[in-house]
């Protein structure tokens, strides 16, 4: 796989049962590139084995005042030079090859994983978390796998430097083949203990990312309640932590450094020594003196790569554990079943088991949900997406577990569209039949012409549904703060996020993206909380003329809203409690009138004890009659 050849066709399906499990896939997913570097790598190092000999084969001609076999080892110093020179080059082409491609992989699986899983991934995984693994780890794992090839050809070079000395000069050689695998292998007991403090760094940057990430995201409400200093004051203890963890990581990783610079320059001493004094026995001839100390003194390289093997897989190993939890998770336990089953027919109900609600075909139905949280629930449920537990807290591993919310989601009924359960649908099936918009919508970079290039059913045109959700403001003022020149709002950009823009600018552009799609059924999670009551009246009718004859489920408790829909669904204690219309409902039913209303328990018992009283004085009239 080559650079220009990305993004791959297909990923391929991870090994996601552990981190190194992962680091065996991806690295079997590489074979074609590691054999590559792993050959060049070869070649480079083969000819840093081989200088130390030709060098001594040189001395010894020169010693012998033989100038034809000193020009052929000139020769032989060149070729030896070429494929140092072109073994360099390639090796390293071929290995930071390894690294993209082995990182766009990886990049691939989690934005794949990302698609499949849609807002119910931040539930199961903290975005920090997220964050964390598509940005620093993706780095650190490509690392270990472009190290690889570097490695074995270092570990190959060392062999043939031991080897040849044993034959070219066995005294010396004897001593090099005892004291270079002892040096290799001095930093060994080291490892466990930097690993484990690596470990604690990276969980510690981790836990700062996650805080860093959600004091940003929700920077807005904290200025609003005056929470911005804590929440800084969290954060700058947090990466005091991760300063003095870094601190103590580093130590370590020095003392190792050092042994792999004084151990080999010790073995060094101890050849120069030993082999000057079989040089004055008469026992080895100059030229293997020398040969000697220049392959002990080219062993310094090839046996740096032995630490950075090591730091490479002590970093890379809790990236990979973090990528493959968050690419073993699974949309529901049914996505284990037989292939999908068939789309079911046009004009079918929504139903959900679990609660008991209904949303007829082509109806505009309300649901009202006293718990905002179990609301948000519900929609993800209604939309097929997994029924993960509450948001993780910063740093932890989530409310549940992965079997917890496996098992969670098996004991759940489906969400049945036209008698269908969604999760048995294929996934962009699924999606393109229910569209849920969640309370918090994210808005990417780019010109609004961009942000309604969605796939949709091509019946709903942008400025229709622009219209409905009363986008003109929103249009003014992105028109206003665009570059001179630009006359049409479409051709307009917006920032990230579309932080540019209000929290009420914002949830309108959403809802009209969302109308663009027209779905068979959308589901809006609390799609005007942002917005003035007036802009909220006509968003209703907009809405409701919009849809009419599209399946519209609204989860709201504003009574502009409520008015506006054919039937209202209160949900109360995670059941089906009460249908009809909002005016009904607000007659006979307390526990809705106290949720659209915002009554207090002291206000709802008056209440009731007034039409208690009420009911009794009617009682009495009739008795009379």
């Amino acid at each position: 796989m080559q650079i220009s050849d990305l993004p791959y066709p297909d990923p391929g399906v991870p090994d996601a049962r552990s981190g190194p499990r992962f680091l065996l896939w991806l690295g079997r997913g590489q074979l074609g590139g590691q054999l590559k570097s792993l050959g060049w790598g070869m070649l480079h190092f083969g000819g840093i084995a081989g200088l130390p000999y030709a060098v001594g084969l040189g001395i010894d001609a020169v010693v012998d005042h033989d100038g034809h076999r000193l020009l052929l080892v000139g020769a032989l110093l060149v070729l030896i030079g070429i494929a140092i020179s072109v073994g360099d080059v390639m090796l390293h082409r071929t290995a930071v090859t390894n690294w993209i491609t082995a990182a766009a992989r990886v990049q691939q699986l989690l934005a794949r994983k990302t698609a499949e899983l849609g807002s119910a991934l931040t539930r199961r995984v903290a975005a920090g978390e997220v964050v964390a693994v598509s940005t620093g780890d993706v780095e650190k794992i490509g690392w270990f796998v472009e190290a690889i090839s570097r490695f074995l050809a270092a570990v190959f070079s060392i062999a043939l430097v031991c080897v040849g000395l044993l034959f070219y000069a066995p005294e010396l050689g004897l001593v090099v083949a005892i004291g270079v695998p002892l040096v290799a292998l001095a930093s060994l007991p080291l490892l466990p203990r930097a690993t484990r403090r690596a470990d604690v760094q990276r969980e510690k940057a981790g836990k700062a990312t996650e805080l860093a990430s959600d004091t940003v995201a929700g920077l807005r409400v904290l200025r609003g309640i005056g929470g911005e200093e804590l929440f800084l004051g969290r954060y700058r203890e947090a990466s005091q932590e991760v300063r003095k963890a870094a601190v103590r990581s580093a130590r370590m990783w020095a003392l190792i450094s050092a042994i792999q610079v004084v151990l080999p320059g010790a073995l060094m001493i101890a050849v120069v020594w030993y082999g000057a004094t079989l040089a004055l026995d008469g026992s080895i001839a100059v030229g293997e003196l020398v040969a000697a100390f220049s392959a002990v003194a080219t062993l310094l390289y090839p046996l740096r790569h032995f630490e950075e093997i090591a730091m490479a897989y002590s970093f890379s190993r809790p990236s990979a554990k973090r990528a493959a939890r968050v690419l073993s998770l699974t949309r529901t336990a049914a996505a284990e079943r037989p292939g999908p089953v068939a789309e079911p027919d046009p004009g079918g109900d929504l139903y959900d088991p679990h609660t008991g609600l209904l949303a007829p075909a082509g109806r505009f139905t309300a649901v009202v949900c006293g718990d905002p949280d179990q609301a948000g629930r519900l929609a993800e449920r209604l939309g097929g997406h997994a029924a993960g537990g509450d948001e993780p807290e910063d740093g932890a591993e989530g409310a549940n577990t992965d079997a917890d919310e496996a098992e969670s989601a098996d004991e759940l009924p489906s969400v049945l569209l036209g008698g269908v359960a969604l999760d048995e649908l294929a996934l962009d099936t699924a999606r393109r039949l229910v569209l849920v918009q969640d309370k918090d919508p994210v808005l990417l970079s780019g010109t609004l012409r961009e942000l309604f290039e969605v796939p949709a059913s091509g019946s709903v045109e942008p400025e229709a549904a622009l219209r409905a959700a009363q986008c003109a403001d929103v249009l003014d003022a992105v028109l206003q703060s665009a570059p001179d020149g630009i006359e049409d709002p479409m051709d307009a950009r917006i920032t990230e996020r579309g932080r540019s823009l209000s929290g009420g600018q914002r949830q309108r552009l959403a809802l009209a993206r969302s109308l663009v799609t027209d779905p068979e059924v959308l589901v809006l999670d609390e799609p005007t909380s942002a917005v003035d009551s007036h802009t909220e009246a006509r968003i209703a009718d907009g809405v409701a003329g919009l849809r009419a004859g599209r399946t519209t489920v609204v989860l709201a408790s504003s009574p502009l809203l409520l008015d506006r829909a054919d039937r209202v669904v209160l949900i109360d204690g995670g059941t089906v409690a009460a249908v009809g219309t909002h005016h009904e409902l607000m007659q006979r039913e307390p526990r809705y009138r106290a949720v659209v209303t915002r009554e207090t328990d002291e206000e709802q018992r008056l209440a009731g004890v007034g039409l208690t009283k009420r009911e009794e004085a009617l009682t009495e009239i009739e008795e009379s009659a």
